[in-house]
């Protein structure tokens, strides 16, 4: 029976794709990817609703690598779609040999995205990949060079498909010709294509090349406030962002929090002065919900210590400066 390994995101376009391969009765082994920018949550709820298997492959390593300097560059964010995508097939294709599969499958769209999915780019990913002629994009693979599981006969490229462009109106028929009427909307589902998160993480990196993993995590959750190229500080907007941070505090961290009032966790990350600790409280007291000009006490932990402060409720303004 022909095997075949599928890089499924989750979205409509890649349980198309797998579906498109099964009905031509290919057994179809799902795979996603882990990094500290996406996760493989709407994989498996897409290998559930296909009834496929699914293999997931945490690639933070070298994603990682990549990520600092990749080959063919950027899109609007610090995200690079064309390196990225061949990592991926990279990876997938040594499962592919691993387990004896015959070829891969993705399911780009022609046209669909003009950074990664032009005819160039979708080249230039075979190429890296070092997968050339066994990658197959069945919504596009009729408008697209024939790969060599079409001409072994390992797929009928008559039962293809020749979609291009961003509408998704094709798409969406066929899901619902398929029955797969539960799908994600369209959305990116890497936060590398996120302006906020993408400036955050170029900030990161002019003041701290080589961060550490919790570092990055941090940059999902809370405002930021870089007070001077040692020192970050991140608030806390809600419980559930607290708890974000908290888990991610460690002993050298300076935390803060107001006593009097509901109110953020304060954590600053990097070297810190009394000064410093001084503006963490005001932030601290700043974003909690204590009357506007309020002097109320906060208390502070660094490495063990825990002492209180008691510091002035400020003009959110105030620390506009340092606001990131």
């Amino acid at each position: 029976m022909t095997r075949a390994i599928g890089l499924l995101s989750g979205g409509l376009d890649s349980r198309l794709a797998a579906r498109l391969m099964t009905e031509q009765n290919i057994e179809v082994l799902g795979v996603a990817f882990v990094t500290p920018f996406f996760g493989s949550e709407k994989a498996r709820q897409a290998a559930e609703q296909l009834k496929i298997p699914l293999q997931i492959l945490d690639i933070t390593q070298p994603h990682w690598a990549m990520l600092r300097q990749p080959r063919y560059g950027y899109g609007k964010g610090l995200n690079p779609c064309i390196d990225c995508h061949a990592l991926m097939l990279r990876e997938a294709g040594k499962l592919m040999e691993t387990i004896g599969a015959d070829f891969l499958f993705t399911g780009e769209v022609l046209g669909q995205r003009p950074f990664s999915q032009t005819r160039p780019s979708l080249r230039a990913v075979e190429k890296a990949s070092g997968c050339l002629d066994v990658i197959l994009r069945p919504l596009s693979a009729r408008l697209l060079p024939e790969t060599r599981p079409e001409r072994e006969g390992l797929v009928d490229r008559s039962r293809l498909l020749d979609i291009s462009g961003r509408s998704r109106k094709r798409q969406m028929a066929l899901a619902e010709n398929y029955g797969l009427n539960d799908y994600p909307a369209p959305a990116g589902g890497c936060l590398l294509t996120d302006p906020i998160f993408s400036r955050r993480l170029k900030e990161l990196l002019a003041h701290s090349p080589e961060p550490e993993l919790r570092e990055i995590e941090l940059l999902k959750t809370g405002r930021h406030f870089r007070l001077h190229p040692n020192l970050k500080i991140i608030v806390g907007r809600n419980k559930k962002e607290n708890e974000a941070i908290e888990a991610l505090a460690e002993e050298q961290d300076l935390t803060a929090r107001c006593l009097g009032f509901p109110g953020p966790l304060v954590l600053a990350v990097g070297s810190s002065t009394a000064e410093d600790w001084e503006r963490a409280a005001q932030l601290a007291a700043t974003y909690s919900d204590a009357p506007e000009g309020r002097t109320d006490s906060v208390q502070l932990i660094h490495k063990g210590r825990a002492w209180t402060q008691k510091v002035p409720k400020l003009p959110k303004e105030t620390f506009k400066q340092w606001l990131l």
